[in-house]
Formats: structure tokens, sequence, C-alpha cells
């Protein structure tokens, strides 16, 4: 398990576990004909914080509070911060709600 102050960004995150706080408006576009949803949360463990990309589905399916896992997730940086992102490999799993 990574905690997420070992995040790096252009690194993998194989297992990173942590707390929703903080979900933001869910924005909708279209990319290469698909419509797509994102929105940004904050992920927190006893080592820190990171912002948190959710997709789509995930959107509805995680919550403030819930205690989640990210799996085979990828760490990038956007306008300055770092991210992280299950992306098209990796998986986000509700541990407890």
């Amino acid at each position: 398990m990574t905690n997420i102050s070992e995040l790096k960004v252009g690194g993998k995150a194989d297992v990173v576990q942590g707390t929703v706080k903080d979900i933001g408006d869910t924005r909708a576009f279209n990319k290469f004909g698909k419509d797509l949803k994102v929105a940004n949360a904050i992920l927190e463990d006893e080592s820190g914080s990171i912002k948190l990309s959710l997709w789509n589905d995930d959107i509805t399916r995680i919550k403030n509070g819930d205690k989640i896992k990210v799996k085979s997730g990828f760490v990038s940086e956007f306008q300055g911060e770092k991210q992280l992102s299950a992306g098209k490999f990796g998986t986000i799993e509700v541990v407890s709600e």
C-alpha cells in the first residue's frame, strides 16, 4: 500500500487507500465522439491529500466520506497540482461507507 505523500507525478499508484472528501461539480463534455463526465474530489490518508479524478459511473457510485482503494492508478499533474486517477486500466473500490 502506498501513502498519498509518496505519490510522484508520472508514477503508478499500485494500491492507494484513503477517505473521499469534497466531491466537486460534475462536468460533462464530448471527446472523440464519446460523452464523458468527470468530477474532482480530494482523497486523504494519514500522510496527506491528493486531487482524485472520478470518471463517469464512479461519480455516482462514490460518496463523500467513503473509504476507497484505488488499484493500478496513475499520478499526473494538472494546473500545477498532483492528481490521482484510476485511468483506463485501474479500479476504484469502496472499502467502507
